[in-house]
């Protein structure tokens, strides 16, 4: 219930907030000019790192290799499109960093670390390597 309060109704409350405090700086007009510069931008950059993250992942496929990166890039991307779409400074903000791979890498490290095992175990999520010995080799 908290994090469905947050989305639907205290982002469009500080997306409000910071276009009255811009507008108040900058104009009404630049203000509007200025989300929607963001959103056609921002959706054209989306495009260009989409066709470079299918680019990536196909050279991965025709190597034999599974794009699991590419996938997920590729979703983050998507995701950082409509924030883009969504008229606003705060998910502009948000959407942009989504799109640069250097701050992409970043949040994606933050969402995929599994806290709950963390806090369980006090260690990081580790593979432990082992072997399956079979007593009885020699009997037939």
């Amino acid at each position: 219930m908290n994090t469905f309060f947050i989305i639907f109704i205290g982002l469009p409350a500080i997306e409000i907030f910071l276009m009255i405090k811009i507008g108040g700086k900058i104009g009404a007009l630049n203000t509007l000019a200025l989300v929607f510069f963001t959103a056609i931008l921002g959706i054209y950059y989306a495009r260009v790192q989409g066709l470079r993250t299918l680019k990536s992942g196909l050279t991965n496929l025709y190597q034999n290799k599974t794009p699991i990166y590419e996938l997920i890039s590729g979703a983050s991307i998507a995701f950082a499109a409509i924030l883009l779409i969504i008229p606003g400074f705060l998910t502009d903000f948000i959407g942009f960093a989504l799109l640069i791979p250097f701050t992409r890498n970043i949040f994606l490290k933050i969402a995929l670390t599994d806290k709950k095992f963390e806090k369980k175990t006090g260690k990081m999520n580790k593979t432990i390597e082992g072997e399956i010995v079979n007593k009885n080799k020699d009997e037939l």
